[in-house]
């Protein structure tokens, strides 16, 4: 397992529109991998590794995190942002961010009062982003020298082991990137022409994958991603979703696409064939680029393979070392057999 790959791409800063970082860390591990590389208009980065023409699979994992951007600084230097990306506040709470002015500047999410001094009703209020603030421990002017409106920002959170876990900021969907390049690396030929795709802007819309998909006009779509495992205290188990340490997931539907009945007897197939521990998905909210994939000039066949994640949407997403490999067997396994599939 490549940890060190993994790493750079976690701890890599990149909000939709703004993948900068993330794309040079790819494209450098990208390059070896496949024959033709290529970044479209949009900011995707495209590999093709060259086949016979038949079968035009792409395998898609999108680079971008969710993050914020400045939409105020008040007379003091404290800041208001608004989301890029699906955001619950209840994760903002003393957080400590980066926000990407002039320069990097770390701060910290502030709320207006201590728990010292909350009334009982201020007690019962469900906090909104709109309630916080970030401190960059700054004079004013300094921070208006430094940071305008629309600059963005991202948490600041660096990759730890925790038990069989590997746990982060942005796993949603870094590792996604990390199983398309090492199912990349660990392929054996494959007659079919394949195109790696790690996408832009997927958490705002899935508005790269449409874009390179439709450029592409693929036969068959694969997109990488992260799914919930909430097998965790208070969940009954019938919204599990997925179970960490149990494989990775084969997905049959989420919000932005059913993938093709035949396309998850394939995998599913394989995964058997070649001993990968999996488990079935069906995530009743969220989507992924499969959907943008799908929508694409005369549409395509897809499916998801997900990799089950805890703590979802937060600075402390978190995934189990066999899921990862696993997930990764079976990505390889999908690029040596693909042009099989019809």
């Amino acid at each position: 397992m490549n940890v060190e790959l993994l790493r750079q791409l976690v701890q890599a800063h990149g909000i939709a529109g703004h993948e900068e970082m993330v794309r040079e860390i790819v494209m450098a591990a990208m390059k070896p991998l496949v024959d033709e590389m290529s970044v479209d208009h949009m900011g995707n980065v495209v590999g093709h590794k060259k086949g016979d023409g038949k079968t035009r699979a792409i395998v898609m994992a999108h680079m971008d995190e969710i993050g914020f951007l400045v939409s105020h600084i008040d007379k003091h230097g404290f800041l208001r942002v608004l989301p890029v990306g699906g955001w619950d506040a209840r994760t903002m709470m003393a957080q400590r961010v980066i926000v990407h002015g002039r320069q990097d500047l770390h701060g910290m999410f502030g709320i207006p009062k201590p728990t010292h001094i909350l009334s009982d009703e201020e007690r019962r209020k469900t906090l909104e982003v709109k309630d916080y603030y970030i401190d960059l421990g700054l004079p004013t002017d300094r921070v208006r020298e430094l940071v305008e409106i629309g600059d963005w920002v991202t948490m600041w959170q660096d990759m730890v082991e925790i038990g069989d876990m590997y746990s982060s900021k942005t796993m949603d969907d870094r590792v996604g990137v990390y199983v398309m390049l090492e199912g990349l690396r660990q392929a054996r030929s494959t007659t079919a022409d394949i195109y790696a795709v790690a996408s832009v802007q997927e958490e705002v819309g899935l508005r790269g994958a449409q874009v390179s998909a439709f450029g592409i006009n693929p036969t068959i779509g694969l997109a990488l991603d992260v799914t919930l495992a909430v097998d965790t205290p208070g969940i009954s188990e019938h919204e599990h979703v997925t179970k960490m340490g149990e494989g990775t997931a084969i997905k049959i539907m989420d919000s932005s696409a059913i993938s093709d009945p035949r396309l998850v007897k394939f995998c599913r197939r394989l995964a058997v064939e070649r001993k990968i521990k999996h488990q079935l998905e069906i995530l009743p909210r969220g989507g992924t680029d499969a959907g943008g994939i799908q929508r694409a000039g005369s549409g395509a066949p897809v499916i998801t393979i997900s990799i089950p994640t805890r703590y979802i949407h937060s600075v402390v997403e978190s995934v189990h070392k066999d899921d990862l490999q696993a997930s990764v067997d079976l990505v390889a396994a999908f690029i040596e057999e693909v042009h099989t599939f019809a």
